[in-house]
Order: structure tokens, then C-alpha cells, then sequence
């Protein structure tokens, strides 16, 4: 009796706590007098700063995971710049998959093959998850993701994987997995068969706008001071005496000059490019860097409901496919096929038919998937590498990567979007070691916002209406895409009375914003705002197309050189 009412106990305080940590929600505070914050240097500014000042870091790589290490290590009190040969975001981190995720299927092969790598990463990036969300509440948000099951076995064996997924996260945990009977699964997502559905699992994880997330990050780490520079090629590695790093060669593809820049460290972040740099700073490197395609093909909002995802957790190969909305369309992705480290990978027709073909499956017969709603479609390279330093050092890791050259240089790599922040830590964390940089404080980037995230608050688009007259879907457009820097977009529309005007017609995107792009967030080419500062041409490659004209007009009305131009007629 005495052992029962032990247990009876232990049961009810468990209940209790948990009930508590469940019904505990921290009311947000929002400064709602907040509008924006003053423009961030030029990139004319940079350059200059680029030519005379010595760096303790600079950052190869202008994706998330460079664009973090900038950020951190400006922060702690180093003196940083970062370089990309092309755009900021213009490789791998405007081509993801859009979530801000543990990785569930990760999870799954950690449990099934007793993986502890795995393990690791998915408890690690469910704890980053819920940074992301919080320091950029403009640019992400939660989604439920939607598992059919038409087995019944499968809805406790999908559940419980689901509900261990909650549990990794702690008080991380976005919201309780549920199972969802037949009748409301078909009324939630009422695209898919109902030949013996037996229900669904719904399970929670983050969204993000990534390429406008990255161009945040860059915002920041130059709102801080580092020194941040899109088109800037890395042409040399410099060595003193010892063999240590002590410089770089770079050149402004924009003017053509070549730049020697003085740095006591360079952090090569370049992903599935990562050993084009090892091999500049030790041409006897070892690659370690094997890219796997992945491609996402875009279709019709109606593909998909506004506020449900749904994931295909056994396609006909052994994959998972996700169906995502997204800025008003459908995404639905992605492939992994292994490939050559190589620039501009572009979706194959095989790659998109096979997506094509498990959206077919899913879909209820009503509904007739056509090859010709696929509005657009994209390819990104996933950088798997390999720890040099491993046991197996055959095995490719899907966590990320430390390594620490004879030179100094060190190499960060692998991981995945969501942990790009822990990624841009450790790199720094390891810098400050190797060099025994006594200044350096400790990291702070857990607490920051990042660009446009403070000031924002849930009534933003509605301000926005109310004092510059925006119609309510282009305001709930630019608080969503610029946080509380809307309100300087929201200025120009204002100020110019062709800024009142759509780009293309039935998208949201407004002149205003080219101007904002050019002057306010380093557009060099056309390239550069048709593909990251706005996502015209990942959503709808027509319409893309047919903002070109209005895009370049725009261009030349803000005096852009000619060479500047010209380089973007090749887009």
C-alpha cells in the first residue's frame, strides 16, 4: 500500500509540474513606438573600411553560416569582415527547404540505428530552433506538418516518434503533437486519398524566408561593424614566414580592383565549396566536402492548405517529402542525390518528375497534379563533409565540422541551416583558442535579434496601413519581409507616388522595395533582388520574368553605373 501511494506521489507531482510547464507562457513586451533603426554603412563605406583597416577575422563565405561567424565575432569585440565572391545567400541559403527544424527523420535513423550523431544533432538543432524563432519573429514562424497514416500500426509508431521529438525539446517544444481521427485529417487537408486513411499525426516545426534571413544576419553583423562585402572574390591566401595565416587577396568583382586585406585569422565558411579554399591555403588538402543535390519544385497555393504542411515519410526510393505553404504558393521537396562540389546547380526534369510522381500518390483522384503547375522550380547543394579528425573518416557527418589547418585557417562545415548559429559559435570559440585572443568576450548571439526583429510586434501590418495608407496585404507583406524596418520601406512608398505600384500583378512586392534593396541592403545586380531580397523568381519564374523591365527601369532612375547594369543583363 505504502509503495502505491509512493508512486500515486511521485505521479501527481509530475502531473503537477508538468501541467504547470505546459500552461506557463511568458507574455511577450512590444515596443510599438519603435520605427526602425538608421541605414547600415555603404557598400562604397566597406570598401574603403576593407582597404585600411587589420582585421582579427575575416570570413570566407557570405551564406548563414558565414554570415554568423561575422556576426558572432563582432559581437565578442573582434574586429571582423566578411567576403563573397557573388551575392550574400546566393549558394546554398536561399535554397533550403524553408524549415527551421530538428530533422524528425533524423530522428528516426538515430533510434533505429542506435545513432548517437544523430541523436546529437537533433537535440542540438531543436534547441537552436527555438533561438531562430525568437530573434527573427518577422521573418519565421511555427507550421503543423501533417503525417497520413494508412496503416493502423503506424499512427502509435509515428506518434510516439513524434511525441519523443516534443520531449527532446524541453521547454523549446513549440506545441503537443497530436493524432487526428480520418474526418478531421480530410477536413484539414482535404487534398489528400481517403482510401483507408485511418487518420493522421500532426507534429510542430519552425518556417523560414531563408535568403531574406541570411541578408538579416549580414544587416546585423554590419550594424555591429564588421565589415561585410557581397562580390568580393577571395584570389590569395597570404602566409608570413611560419606558414601562418596572415592576409588575403581579394578583388571587387563590381570595379574590378584588387584589395590586400590584413587579417591575423580567415574562417573559411564557403559549404559545398568548402575545399576550393582548403586547397588555396594548402593545395595538399584533402577534400572532405561530398554535395548532394537537393531539389524543390514550386506549385499553386491550392496544392496545399494556407496553414498545414504535410511530410511523405516513405516515398517509393525511401525518402521523405515535404509539401510546405509558403508565401502564398506550394513547395514540395526535396531529392538527395550525391554530386561534384560545383556553382549554380539547376533542377533536373528527372529530379522534379519524381516529385511530381509522390505528389500524385498523395493527391485525392479529383484532383489532377499537371507537370504544368510547377510555377518554378530550384536546386541546392547540401554539404556533407567528412571529419578528418573522426575514426571513420570515411564517414560523412551530418553534423557540422571543425578543422583547424597548419596555417590557422579554420574550416567550418557540414550541419544545416537551423544550427547555423552553434555552427558560427564553435568556429569563433575555436578561433579565440587557436590564437589565445585574450579581448574576445564570450558569445552573445543567443541573446540578439537580428535585423528588424526589434520593434516587431503582431499589429505591425495593421500600423502600417493605418499611418502610410498601404493596402492591408502589401503591409502584412513588408512587416513579415523587413520587421520593424517597414516602416522605412513604407516611407519611400509613401514619398514616391509610383512606389504606390505592384511590381507584377497578384504579388505582394512593391517598387518601394527596389529602391530600399539598392540603397539599404547591398543589391549590386538584378539577380540580387529578383532571387533573395525578394523571392519573385523562387515563387513564379513567370512573373519574375515579367518584372525585369520594371526592375532595370528602376535601376537606372537610382543612377546605378552601367557596368553594374550590364552585369545584370545576364541574368
Amino acid at each position: 500500500m505504502a509503495r502505491w501511494i509512493k508512486y500515486g506521489a511521485i505521479v501527481a507531482t509530475g502531473t503537477v509540474g508538468f501541467t504547470v510547464l505546459t500552461l506557463r507562457e511568458d507574455k511577450p513586451t512590444y515596443d510599438t513606438t519603435f520605427r526602425g533603426l538608421p541605414p547600415v554603412p555603404s557598400r562604397e563605406n566597406q570598401l574603403k573600411k576593407l582597404r585600411e583597416k587589420e582585421f582579427d577575422v575575416l570570413v570566407i563565405g557570405g551564406g548563414a553560416t558565414g554570415a554568423g561567424c561575422a556576426l558572432d565575432a563582432q559581437t565578442r569585440g573582434l574586429a571582423a569582415a566578411l567576403v563573397d565572391k557573388g551575392d550574400f545567400s546566393c549558394g546554398t541559403s536561399s535554397r533550403s527547404t524553408k524549415l527551421i527544424h530538428g530533422g524528425i527523420r533524423y530522428l528516426q535513423n538515430a533510434i533505429l540505428k542506435l545513432d548517437k550523431e544523430q541523436w546529437d544533432l537533433v537535440c542540438e538543432a531543436l534547441s537552436e530552433r527555438k533561438h531562430m524563432l525568437d530573434a527573427a519573429p518577422h521573418l519565421s514562424n511555427c507550421i503543423p506538418i501533417m503525417i497520413p497514416v494508412y496503416q493502423w500500426w503506424k499512427l502509435p509508431y509515428f506518434y510516439s516518434g513524434t511525441v519523443l521529438y516534443d520531449l527532446i525539446s524541453g521547454r523549446a517544444r513549440l506545441n503537443w503533437s497530436r493524432i487526428m481521427s480520418k474526418s478531421k485529417t480530410l477536413e484539414e487537408f482535404p487534398h489528400i486519398k481517403d482510401d483507408n486513411l485511418k487518420g493522421s499525426v500532426v507534429y510542430y516545426d519552425g518556417q523560414q524566408n531563408d535568403s531574406r534571413m541570411n541578408v538579416m544576419l549580414i544587416l546585423s553583423a554590419a550594424r555591429e561593424g564588421a565589415c561585410t562585402l557581397n562580390y568580393t572574390e577571395l584570389q590569395d591566401i597570404k602566409h608570413d614566414e611560419a606558414g601562418q595565416v596572415c592576409g588575403a587577396v581579394v578583388k571587387d568583382v563590381v570595379t574590378g580592383e584588387v584589395i590586400e586585406v590584413k587579417t591575423k585569422a580567415i574562417v573559411n565558411a564557403t559549404g559545398p565549396l568548402t575545399d576550393r579554399v582548403r586547397k588555396m591555403d594548402d593545395p595538399s588538402a584533402e577534400e572532405i566536402c561530398s554535395p548532394s543535390t537537393g531539389v524543390h519544385v514550386v506549385l499553386p497555393r491550392y496544392y496545399c492548405p494556407k496553414n498545414m504542411g504535410l511530410l511523405d515519410p516513405e516515398t517509393s526510393d525511401g525518402r521523405v517529402i515535404f509539401f510546405l505553404p509558403w508565401e502564398g504558393f506550394t513547395v514540395a521537396g526535396t531529392t538527395d542525390v550525391p554530386c561534384k562540389p560545383h556553382e549554380g546547380p539547376v533542377a533536373s526534369q528527372e529530379e522534379i518528375d519524381f516529385i511530381m510522381k509522390e505528389v500524385k500518390t498523395y493527391f485525392a483522384d479529383a484532383i489532377k497534379v499537371r507537370d504544368e503547375d510547377v510555377v518554378s522550380a530550384w536546386s541546392g547543394l547540401r554539404p556533407l563533409v567528412r571529419d578528418p579528425s573522426a575514426k571513420n573518416s570515411a564517414a560523412l557527418s551530418r553534423n557540422h565540422v571543425i578543422e583547424v589547418a597548419s596555417s590557422g585557417m579554420i574550416t567550418v562545415a557540414g550541419g544545416k541551416w537551423t544550427t547555423y548559429r552553434k555552427m558560427a559559435e564553435d568556429a569563433i570559440d575555436r578561433l579565440i583558442s587557436e590564437k589565445q585572443i585574450e579581448k574576445a568576450g564570450p558569445c552573445i548571439t543567443h541573446k540578439r535579434l537580428v535585423e528588424g526583429g526589434k520593434g516587431f510586434h503582431p499589429n505591425l501590418s495593421v500600423q502600417l496601413c493605418q499611418e502610410y495608407g498601404l493596402e492591408q496585404n502589401i503591409a502584412e507583406h513588408l512587416a513579415h519581409n523587413y520587421g520593424s524596418q517597414s516602416h522605412e520601406v513604407a516611407k519611400l512608398f509613401k514619398e514616391s507616388e509610383t512606389s504606390v505600384h505592384r511590381i507584377v500583378p497578384d504579388m505582394n512586392y512593391i517598387e518601394a522595395e527596389i529602391t530600399y534593396a539598392v540603397r539599404y541592403e547591398y543589391v549590386c545586380h538584378l539577380k540580387d533582388f529578383i532571387f533573395r531580397r525578394t523571392r519573385l523568381s523562387f515563387l513564379n519564374e513567370a512573373s519574375a520574368t515579367q518584372a525585369i523591365p520594371k526592375v532595370l527601369y528602376s535601376f537606372l532612375s537610382l543612377s546605378l553605373s552601367l557596368s553594374l547594369l550590364s552585369l545584370s543583363l545576364y541574368f
